[in-house]
Order: C-alpha cells, then sequence, then structure tokens
C-alpha cells in the first residue's frame, strides 16, 4: 500500500520497495514473521514490522515522518487480497 508522493511513480515504489525487501528484509526475517506487514521508506530502508498494517505504518511515520512508504506481507506476493475466497 503506497503514500501518494509525486517524485516516483506507483511502479517506482513498487520496485524500489521490493528490493529494499529482497535484498535486506527478507534475510533477516524469522518464521513467526509469516503473515506481518512490512512498511518500507524507500529512501532510506528504514521498515518496521508488525502485524498490524496500520501500526506498521505509524510506526514508521513516527521516525520518518516524510518518507515515501511501501506497504509489504511477509510470505505473501501483495499486502491485500481482493475478492471471494474459495
Amino acid at each position: 500500500m503506497p503514500t501518494a508522493n509525486p517524485r516516483r511513480t506507483l511502479d517506482e515504489l513498487a520496485k524500489l520497495g521490493e528490493r529494499i525487501f529482497d535484498q535486506q528484509i527478507r534475510p533477516t526475517l524469522r518464521p513467526e514473521d509469516d503473515g506481518k506487514f512490512v512498511a518500507i521508506d524507500v529512501e532510506s530502508s528504514d521498515y518496521e514490522i508488525d502485524g498490524d498494517d496500520y501500526a506498521a505504518v505509524t510506526h514508521l511515520r513516527s521516525r520518518r515522518p516524510a518518507g515515501d512508504i511501501w506497504l509489504m506481507r511477509v510470505g505473501s506476493p501483495t499486502a491485500y487480497r481482493l475478492g471471494a475466497f474459495r
């Protein structure tokens, strides 16, 4: 889940966030982090992990109020799933 910033397109923000996640965050994750949200400031590579998406973003915003934040979910290709579950 991105936050609006006119400096980057959503595609650029996604690529940066995913690159930081894959290179810097994924190697530090533990099995108990599966399903948690990761809020990433793509400018500083600072991040916050929490089971609640709002809490992850809020905690990161307290440290990086002007950050360009991308939200991901550990163990999932997307932060959210839309549509019916079968």
